[in-house]
């Protein structure tokens, strides 16, 4: 069937009827006539149909060929996930590192239901959970990481990967920094409370200075096991000292695993010193959400200072230089791979160490 016929078949018989009028009789075509052209345009069309899905049909029921498809978009593969220890620094810098590696590995990263048990009330974290009864039926390769990124985490190889250890370093992560603060963002209720903790204690404008003195088992592991030192009174007087030579109007929120000290060696006659956090070990969301909206940051030592700092943005002063040259910890450590190269270090007095 021609064009021409296609056309006319898509005419009314109104049209058509004007058609023959205007050409005169030779083209004059009868109602019968219009119904025969009609049939045999309707029937080529579903013949048409018919042999179009007919070839459809066998396309999709034969394999599709490997060496000429298209490939398609990568998308991440396999099941990577890390372990879950230690308190909540420790469990901030395992998932910032799996979600990183993960990611730059092409992975899809997943975390335990402990981990999540850790962050989930406070962080707005998006990883997926893994149930613990679909973990244990996983051929796991476990991959041991230390404290700072290595080249060789580039390309880690295998599908089913978790990492071990306690990966607590912007090395690994910095260069997704908004993307790991959107993980680490507070729940609204969290972080209205710590806002309105600060405009509480706020009389007048104020710049403030988040302070977090870590002491409980630290002060016996550091001089015992790691030849080192915690922060000292010195060390904090000269870092709020440094504040205040750089803001009239500095307040310093000090929390603490060990108020009772703070209270009896941070000097508060200056009336710019507050005591706001509660100490409390096992649960510590409430000295973190308060620190992280603060200002600027002053810590000592610990992971938990450390992120405290990295989400407050701001200027930081952190300890320096707190365990002897010859300490195991610094094997396990690299200062340069935790602390940001614009933070500032004080170093640590270690005349205690050398009595010894």
């Amino acid at each position: 069937m021609n064009l021409g016929v296609l056309r006319a078949g898509r005419k009314t018989f109104k049209d058509l009827g004007k058609q023959a009028v205007m050409s005169g009789p030779l083209i004059f075509f009868s109602l019968p006539v219009l119904h025969f052209l009609l049939f045999i345009f309707v029937t080529s069309t579903v013949f048409h149909l018919q042999l179009r899905l007919s070839k459809m049909s066998k396309s999709w029921k034969q394999p599709p060929n490997l060496e000429t498809s298209v490939p398609t978009t990568s998308q991440p593969k396999g099941i990577w996930t890390v372990n879950s220890i230690g308190r909540l620094g420790n469990q901030m810098g395992e998932y910032a590192t799996l979600y990183a590696l993960a990611k730059l590995n092409g992975h899809q990263a997943y975390i335990s239901p402990e981990m999540h048990r850790h962050l989930a009330p406070i962080f707005r974290i998006t990883l997926p959970v893994l149930p613990k009864n679909v973990a244990e039926h996983i051929p796991w390769r476990n991959y041991p990481l230390h404290d700072w990124m290595s080249e060789e985490y580039r390309h880690i190889d295998g599908a089913y990967v978790r990492f071990t250890g306690y990966p607590c370093s912007w090395t690994f992560y910095h260069h997704l920094r908004e993307e790991i603060l959107r993980e680490f963002s507070l729940h609204d209720h969290v972080q209205k409370e710590a806002q309105a903790y600060l405009r509480g204690i706020q009389k007048n404008p104020a710049t403030f200075v988040g302070v977090h003195v870590r002491r409980g088992d630290y002060v016996h592991v550091m001089p015992q096991i790691w030849k080192g030192v915690v922060a000292h009174k010195g060390y904090l007087e000269q870092a709020m000292n440094w504040f205040r030579a750089r803001y009239s109007d500095a307040v310093f929120v000090v929390t603490s695993n060990g108020m009772a000290w703070c209270r009896d060696n941070i000097d508060t006659t200056k009336g710019d010193v507050i005591f706001a956090g509660d100490g409390k070990e096992g649960a510590p969301e409430k000295d973190f959400a308060l620190l992280t909206q603060c200002n600027h940051t002053i810590m000592t030592i610990g992971t938990f200072g450390i992120w405290a700092a990295y989400l407050a943005g701001g200027e930081t002063i952190y300890l320096a230089n707190y365990t002897l040259p010859n300490s195991p910890f610094l094997k396990i450590f690299k200062p340069e791979a935790a602390f940001l190269p614009e933070w500032v270090g004080i170093p640590a007095d270690l005349s205690p160490l050398l009595k010894n």
